[in-house]
Order: structure tokens, then sequence, then C-alpha cells
């Protein structure tokens, strides 16, 4: 998640998807509700008819911007825990990597929740589709014969502790060593050590 939403700058993305990157880029950075559709039609550089033909609310958009973050969220994480051999402890460094991107703002489904949850119930339900599709990634880090769902769920739930604690701005390194002092203890108390 350190590298900003890219693309190819010599073939301009079709409309749909430079509102999507647009939403995406600021509802991350400046909030939903704190970005408005003229400012998304604007910096996506298309018109409004576009913009309503493609989104015809900007809770359209808000659902598609979540799953937009879901498959580049999980895509991150996944190749940051293969390129850690698939260990527990890759955690740990894709971890320090995201929280120490100067875009960090916390997670973006945690942070949707807070903003939206009364007036689109629809974001508490992707929310939880990504929180289980990270602790699923999660299980799939412990040893084959001790895949516990109850773990895996204990660590996603010190992972997003940890995101918190990080976006409220506490010391990462304090924020990896309170993690890593969790993750130690939960593997060793299922065995995993």
């Amino acid at each position: 998640m350190t590298k900003k939403t890219t693309h190819n700058e010599s073939k301009p993305l079709p409309a749909r998807e430079r509102i999507l990157v647009t939403a995406h880029d600021l509802f991350y950075r400046e909030g939903i509700r704190a970005t408005g559709v003229d400012r998304l039609i604007k910096e996506s550089a298309v018109t409004k008819v576009t913009f309503y033909r493609h989104f015809p609310s900007k809770n359209d958009l808000i659902l598609a911007f979540l799953h937009y973050r879901h498959q580049r969220w999980m895509n991150w994480f996944s190749e940051a825990l293969r390129q850690g051999q698939n260990q527990p402890q890759a955690i740990v460094d894709a971890l320090s990597e995201w929280f120490s991107d100067v875009d960090y703002r916390g997670c973006a489904f945690i942070n949707s929740v807070s903003e939206l949850a009364k007036d689109l119930p629809e974001v508490v339900q992707i929310s939880r589709e990504h929180k289980r599709d990270m602790s699923e990634l999660v299980m799939q880090l412990l040893p084959q014969n001790n895949r516990n769902p109850l773990l895996a769920d204990a660590i996603s739930l010190a992972i997003d502790g940890a995101i918190i604690r990080a976006q409220y701005g506490e010391p990462v390194t304090q924020v990896l060593e309170s993690f890593r002092f969790i993750l130690d203890a939960l593997l060793k108390s299922h065995g995993n050590q």
C-alpha cells in the first residue's frame, strides 16, 4: 500500500476507472464526507453527465471504492506476506511498510464504517467481508496442522488495533513492538512457535 494509485501515463484510463482511482485517492486521504462530487468530477476530468452515467449516486461510488480498495489492499497484503515466506512474522514487516508510508491514514474500512455506518449500512457488510478475508489470509500463514480460525481472528484483531494505534500517531516502532509481543504470545499459546 506504499505506492500511490498509478497507471500508464501514455494511455489514459477510461472514464469509469479514472473516477474510481480519483475517488480512491481522495476518499482515503481526505475522507468520504469531506470529498464532494464536484471535486471528484473536476479531478477525474470528466463531465457531470459522464460521472453520473457510471455512478448514479455518490453512494454507488462509495461502494465501488470499497470493493476497489479491498482488491488493492488484499493484493498488496498477499504479496507482502509471500515476500516474507508466508510466515506469521511477515505480518510485522508488512505493517511496518504500510505504517511508514507518508500517505498512511489507517484502514479505509474502519474509517468508512466510522463515517457512514448509519447512513449506508452496506459499508458495514463490505467491511466485515474485508476483515473476514484478511483473517483467512492470516490463517494461511499458520501451520497446516494448526489452522485455527479463532487464532487467525485474534491475530486479525491485533492487526486492527495496531492499525488504529499507528493512525492515531503512536510511534510505529512502539506499535510494532506491541503487535509483535501479542503475535508471539498468541502463536506460542497455540503451539505455533
